[in-house]
């Protein structure tokens, strides 16, 4: 939240002695703590990578409030504000004095002109990797947001994955900036509310930090929502007297019926309901406002497990339980490390809603990962069931590091569907315990173990029977894989697996192998756009290993690859690589001089205003002309006339169109759209080729998408072979290029479509 103009003013800014003032000497409000720590620091003090713990809160403080100087948020208040604001987040959380002062340094890497290696200078390596986990990417040219959001998302989690408190301060740092969101326009507050909704609240409640989960949610639905949020909010306050009145007498009851029982140290407490929570519910249950929120929610906190279950006897035999609604969370947790009973039972005509947990399993409830710092040096959980808890960030990781997720909207919405709770809890044979989502398969729990046991599953036993992988797995089952060497993963299984992770491990395996294939099959597509001359040089150049590295691969048999296979469209890498090459192209190029620049301006503007109601293409005034079938080229797209043997006209290819190079050069006329067509604009026919599985009703799904998007079929052609994916050549018609890319996109992000390319009509 950064002001654009004091960031380029102190993007050359230079680090200034680390020496201490008193606390009274700085012109923003700070927390008491940390004008405590400043006080016991001596004046002048600037010693580098301090070990002292209250030594190390100041100097970051006092390093980062020089940095900031000068800079202000969107709101007009000094910045420094902000990483105050997320170092004290972090220190009510129990975060430890590195993950503090990483609270107050997380922005002057990407804010100032401070590197990494002078964060360690000063402040040793581990704040350094904190602070170069949350720091976002810079330095590269992203095309569009959503590849920047994923790129970003791709860093932050292999930077979890060395040191699991790199999401603490983010999370930490999301939270303020939500809570100080209304500074902000309204479609970027709308941005940043929803990928806190999609992605970093379940993210927060994967690692069980409930206290930023609950706030997080709320401040997203506030601005996600609003009319909804107002109605709940007045609701909520209009009715919480009466509710308070009938909880106090329940809580009473209740208490004493725990003291007669013995059961002496139990804190019995209303809790609350979080506005999103009941919203949620009332949407997820079709119930009114009054049906949710006037169920009584208890929370019943104990100093021991035995008194956890025996205050359970006490409740059930207090009050009625509800059938159904009983979960043990304390003898099978949570993947997070949730550990509580909950039940439900009907007190006083009404449903009451209990959670009972010690007070230890209170505080893990509260702040997660945060509540237990058992950590080796760099951040690494330290025993074997923190290890499990995070077995899905290791997979993810594993996965992003095996070239997974290559398209960054699949990654995106992989990212959104994993992050989410799991509703499923079946047993490994040793008795472990494993979380999937609802509808899992045995091929899901497979990949969910490891890649290699899903790559080579070719049976189960569940509850020590032979089953189909098709069988749905239900709560409590004991799934035992079977493997073989020789087996290998099935396209079918993309039509009944329910986690992300298994359908794409599933697609990754099946791209790899038919890398060789891909790569041929890239190359072809390639030559169709780009025509033959030069292709194999252009391939082996450093703007083609450029465009490999923007693409997020590793070379440029990578690229090519994952042309072949769908993983990047052909239009991503034409684009970026004409990009590229006229990056080269204008360093070598002399600076034009002001004449030629307004010559050129001249020209330009003068070209415009002829035939501003005139043909759709410019060019080729009074001649006959046609649309070339062989490439369909559409507004938007370069273009250039080539005059057809015999009295045929002129024929518009698109300038990269493989039979205009064929054309000689003396029968090419330059020609180009006239933006200013007028009442002239009309759709235009293309054609696509979209390889899919060999399902029912495909094509309709795909009809369908397209009938939405208010785009009309000409033609449709399916052709099918056994054992093989199935083709389906569209012709279309639409009015503009990109149209023709969001159609695309569309189409690519369904889920039984392996591949998609634009063809020439008839081909």
């Amino acid at each position: 939240m950064l002001k654009t103009a004091d960031l380029e003013s102190n993007i050359e800014a230079v680090i200034l002695p680390e020496t201490m003032r008193c606390p009274s000497s700085y012109n923003i409000k700070l927390p008491d703590w940390l004008k405590k720590c400043i006080a016991n620091v001596p004046v002048g003090n600037g010693d580098s990578c301090p070990t002292d713990p209250e030594a190390l809160l100041a100097l970051s403080f006092n390093f980062a409030y020089q940095l900031h100087q000068g800079q202000v948020r969107a709101s007009g208040e000094p910045y420094i504000i902000h990483p105050v604001a997320v170092a004290d987040l972090l220190r009510d959380i129990g975060g430890s004095a590195a993950v503090i002062a990483a609270g107050f340094l997380h922005d002057v890497v990407e804010d100032t002109g401070v590197t990494p290696n002078e964060i360690e200078a000063h402040f040793g390596a581990e704040v350094r990797g904190l602070v170069e986990g949350v720091t976002k990417l810079g330095g590269i040219h992203f095309t569009n947001r959503t590849e920047a959001q994923a790129e970003n998302l791709r860093k932050m989690f292999l930077a979890m994955a060395s040191d699991i408190r790199v999401v603490l301060v983010k999370l930490a740092d999301r939270l303020h900036n939500m809570r100080t969101l209304s500074s902000l326009k309204p479609d970027k507050q709308h941005r940043i509310a929803t990928e806190t909704r999609d992605i970093y609240a379940p993210l927060a409640n994967r690692l069980g930090i409930g206290r930023f989960k609950w706030e997080l949610e709320d401040l997203a639905f506030k601005v996600l929502e609003p009319e909804a949020f107002r109605e709940i909010q007045q609701e909520v306050a209009s009715k919480r007297s009466d509710r308070e009145d009938r909880l106090a007498v329940t809580v009473e009851l209740l208490k004493n019926k725990l003291e007669a029982s013995g059961v002496n140290d139990c804190d019995v407490v209303g809790r609350p309901k979080h506005l999103y929570g009941i919203w949620s519910k009332m949407q997820r249950q079709q119930k009114a406002f009054h049906e949710i929120y006037d169920v009584a929610a208890l929370r019943i906190v104990t100093s021991s497990v035995e008194n956890c279950y025996r205050a359970l006897a006490v409740l059930h035999d207090t009050f009625r339980p509800i059938p159904g609604r009983f979960k043990d969370y304390i003898g099978l947790p949570k993947p997070n490390g949730y550990k509580s009973l909950h039940t439900a039972v009907i007190g006083r005509h009404r449903p009451i809603e209990v959670q009972i947990r010690t007070s230890d399993m209170h505080h893990v409830a509260e702040y997660g990962i945060a509540a237990h710092w058992k950590y080796k040096e760099g951040g690494s959980p330290a025993d074997g069931d923190e290890m499990a808890r995070f077995n899905w960030l290791r997979q993810l990781v594993d996965w992003q590091k095996e070239g997974g997720g290559q398209d960054h909207n699949d990654y995106l919405k992989s990212i959104k569907e994993d992050l989410f709770d799991e509703e499923v809890f079946v047993f490994t044979p040793k008795g472990d315990v494993v979380g999937l989502r609802k509808g899992s398969t045995a091929v899901d729990f497979a990949y969910r173990i490891h890649s290699e046991v899903g790559n080579h599953c070719q049976g189960v036993r569940i509850n020590d029977r032979l089953c189909n992988l098709t069988t749905p797995l239900q709560n409590g089952d004991f799934v035992q894989v079977l493997t073989s060497k020789n087996a290998h993963p099935s396209l079918d299984w993309l039509n009944f697996v329910a986690t992300p992770t298994a359908r794409e491990r599933i697609r990754q395996w099946y791209k790899k192998s038919h890398r060789e294939q891909n790569i041929i099959r890239g190359k072809e597509i390639l030559e169709r756009e780009l025509g033959r001359d030069g292709l194999e040089s252009l391939i082996h150049s450093e703007a083609m290993a450029r465009v490999s590295k923007r693409c997020n691969l590793g070379n440029v048999d990578d690229l090519l690859a994952a042309l072949g296979f769908g993983g990047v469209t052909q239009h991503q890498v034409t684009n970026r690589l004409r990009e590229e090459l006229r990056l080269q192209e204008a360093a070598k190029l002399p600076e034009a001089s002001n004449e030629e620049l307004a010559k050129n301006l001249s020209e330009q503007a003068e070209a415009t205003s002829n035939n501003i109601n005139g043909s759709p293409i410019l060019g080729v005034e009074g001649l006959e002309y046609r649309l070339g079938g062989c490439c369909c080229p559409l507004p938007g797209e370069t273009i250039m006339g080539a005059v057809a043997l015999g009295n045929h006209g002129i024929t518009i290819h698109r300038q990269d169109c493989s039979n205009l190079a064929q054309t000689p050069a003396e029968r090419r006329l330059p020609v180009r759209w006239n933006p200013n067509a007028g009442d002239h604009r009309r759709n235009y026919p293309t054609q696509l080729r979209i390889e899919v599985l060999d399902r029912v009703g495909i094509l309709k799904d795909i009809l369908m998408q397209l009938s939405d998007s208010r785009i009309n079929v000409s033609d449709a052609r399916v052709r099918t072979a056994f054992g093989k994916p199935a083709r389906i050549d569209l012709r279309i018609e639409l009015d503009n290029a990109s149209k023709l890319q969001s159609t695309i996109s569309q189409i690519r992000s369904m889920a039984d479509v392996l591949d998609i390319a634009r063809t020439g009509i008839g081909n």
